[in-house]
């Protein structure tokens, strides 16, 4: 049985995670949860899945918690402090590491620099300091697996295979709801139509991300570091219908990739059960039935959100972490209808041209990156509210 910690419970890998759990109760104990401010949710879990240790983000929500569980053999902290205890939970053999945007950095290293297997499901602490987590995973003997589906399949593609024969890698993108509309059209898009993803089910961020191709920059940055290839190696894809979830090409020509209907799950499990396989129940993917696959090459123009993660990769330091944090106020901002859809890439445009670039080789310079370029993001959004 593998005792897990489980970073960002509440959202939908966490929950998906949780399924999976219950499902095979046989190979899974829940040692740790953690959340936002989602306290009822957490508590849900608590009564289910019977953690030792959990811990919310919001103070709180933490207070209203510990309220409802008096009683309950669950250790409840709360913050930062209290996400990093749990992700260094001493019985943890594998962290899943799902917090949402770039708040799940701090916890994810700490797991790393306790020894903790990681199953990386949010991309945002490998785009803020890739080069650090991975040197940091090697010195603490410790394997990052990815959850992101194109990442897991490229991890899929790339196994029993040597590096040196790889000649590219090319993620799939399904081009979000909004591909089919024109550059006037995005202008007045509002956030409940950019939510209407046609085949994931997902939190509202990375739906977003997804309408603008923001989700695919970050995954560049993410697969550079997380297989050691560069950006110049690193391709995109639409593929409108999210069955190939990515793809490798070798040096013969010959490509490799790894095919099934968009359910998270799968690449979860592999995750957690790898190198083995848990006999999901789900639909099997029937080709016949499909029958057509398509697929085109991204449109920078109505979509430069993509240009900007490989403009950051290429720029290096802490360029990447700008980005990301220019980009979660953006989305935030446009969520709570405080601007267009289209200002989404100029606030994050904006905020990366007047960044002095430093080398990422602490923790702290990438919070401070992330610090600063929250305060350039959200003095933009203020001037284009007035």
């Amino acid at each position: 049985m593998k005792t897990i910690v489980i970073l960002g419970s509440t959202g939908s890998i966490g929950t998906n995670t949780l399924d999976l759990v219950d499902r095979f109760p046989e190979e899974f104990r829940v040692a740790g949860l953690t959340a936002g401010n989602n306290d009822e949710k957490l508590e849900d879990q608590i009564r289910r899945f019977k953690p030792r240790i959990v811990a919310l983000s919001d103070a709180s929500a933490a207070a209203r918690l510990r309220q409802r569980c008096e009683g309950l053999p669950v250790e409840i902290l709360a913050g930062q402090e209290g996400l990093i205890q749990v992700a260094s939970a001493p019985e943890a053999e594998l962290v899943i590491s799902a917090i949402v945007g770039g708040a799940g950095l701090v916890p994810t290293l700490a797991a790393i620099r306790s020894g903790k297997q990681i199953a990386l499901a949010n991309k945002e602490p490998m785009v803020m300091a890739g080069k650090l987590m991975q040197d940091e995973a090697r010195r603490h003997g410790v394997r990052i697996f990815p959850v992101d589906s194109e990442h897991s399949a490229i991890f899929q593609s790339l196994e029993g295979h040597r590096k040196e024969d790889v000649r590219r890698l090319i993620l799939t993108a399904s081009g979000g709801a909004l591909w089919t509309l024109s550059r006037e059209e995005l202008q007045d898009v509002t956030p409940e139509r950019a939510l209407q993803h046609p085949n994931w089910k997902m939190g509202a961020k990375i739906t977003i991300d997804s309408a603008t191709l923001m989700n695919k920059g970050l995954e560049v940055v993410e697969a550079r570091w997380l297989f050691d290839i560069p950006e110049s190696q690193i391709e995109v894809m639409i593929h409108r219908e999210s069955i190939i979830h990515s793809l490798v090409e070798y040096q013969d020509r010959s490509m490799i990739a790894q095919l099934g209907l968009p359910d998270m799950r799968t690449p979860i499990s592999y995750a957690m059960k790898y190198p083995g396989r848990m006999p999901l129940d789900l639909p099997s993917l029937d080709l016949t039935e499909i029958a057509k696959l398509t697929f085109c090459k991204p449109d920078h123009d109505r979509f430069p959100c993509l240009g900007l993660g490989y403009e950051s990769l290429r720029i290096g330091g802490t360029m990447p972490a700008t980005m990301n944090a220019a980009n979660e106020i953006a989305v935030e901002a446009f969520l709570n209808g405080g601007i267009r859809f289209t200002d989404i890439v100029e606030i994050i445009r904006s905020t990366m041209d007047v960044h002095t670039i430093k080398d990422v080789e602490t923790l702290e310079d990438a919070l401070e990156a992330d610090r600063w370029a929250r305060e350039k993001a959200e003095s933009l959004v203020v001037a284009l509210a007035r």
